[in-house]
């Protein structure tokens, strides 16, 4: 159980620094890039949190 977790864990960390290198490499504005870059670590953070249960 334990190990299924970790593996969620870390596959969920791996999307969202993927999705952040993507967004910085997207030719926007730096408020708009600033602006997408919060919303995808807000919702990699309730990603993990879901994983780890406390939702």
């Amino acid at each position: 159980m334990a190990l299924s977790m970790l593996i969620s864990v870390l596959i969920t960390f791996l999307v969202i620094i993927l999705v952040l290198y993507l967004v910085q490499r997207l030719p926007l504005d730096a408020r708009t890039r600033q602006i997408a870059q919060i919303i995808v670590i807000i919702i990699g953070i309730i990603s993990l949190l879901k994983y780890l249960a406390v939702f």
